[in-house]
């Protein structure tokens, strides 16, 4: 169930030595969030257990990033990126988030696991205006042309700087 929260424009700041661990199965349904997920997320632990894991998405979040994260961890690859998530109460707090698939016997992905730790405050700063563009090319396109324009934005780039995706986030 999707909340109606408003953002507050108030951050809260994760401790150097934080670890957000969240695991969901293979449809993003929260399986286990670790005391710090509840903490830094707002909400009790009933709460988070069986809900979509996009319960923490903030508004200023391009739908073209999660949809990169997505495609790359079905694939079987892990993800890394910066991830500006949204508490109960509307606080945000930045992540620098590392996800990687569950397998079973079979290869089969069966779920996800999501390790968050305090991001480097000037990759912060670099990758915030990235996001930006990308969801300001989002709500020019419409809903149906959001995601390629989002993506566009972020392949252009990628060109411009030469790199891959995983070559742009670890030189933030």
């Amino acid at each position: 169930m999707k909340r109606q929260i408003q953002a507050s424009g108030v951050e809260r700041m994760m401790r150097e030595n934080d670890f957000i661990v969240s695991k969901t199965d293979a449809k993003g349904i929260i399986t286990y969030g670790n005391p710090i997920f509840i903490e830094f997320s707002g909400y009790t632990e009933e709460e988070l257990l069986g809900t979509q894991h996009n319960i923490v998405r903030h508004p200023d979040m391009p739908r073209s990033a999660f949809k990169l994260a997505w495609d790359t961890i079905q694939s079987g690859q892990e993800f890394f990126g910066y991830v500006k998530n949204m508490a109960k109460d509307g606080s945000h707090y930045w992540v620098f988030t590392h996800i990687t698939p569950d397998f079973d016997q079979r290869r089969n992905i069966v779920g996800y696991t999501s390790v968050r730790r305090c991001p480097k405050r000037d990759a912060v700063a670099k990758i915030e205006p990235v996001y930006r563009q990308m969801l300001q090319a989002e709500h020019s396109a419409g809903a149906r042309d959001a995601i390629g324009a989002g993506t566009k934005v972020l392949v252009d780039l990628l060109n411009q700087t030469g790199m891959s995706y995983e070559e742009l986030v670890f030189s933030l």
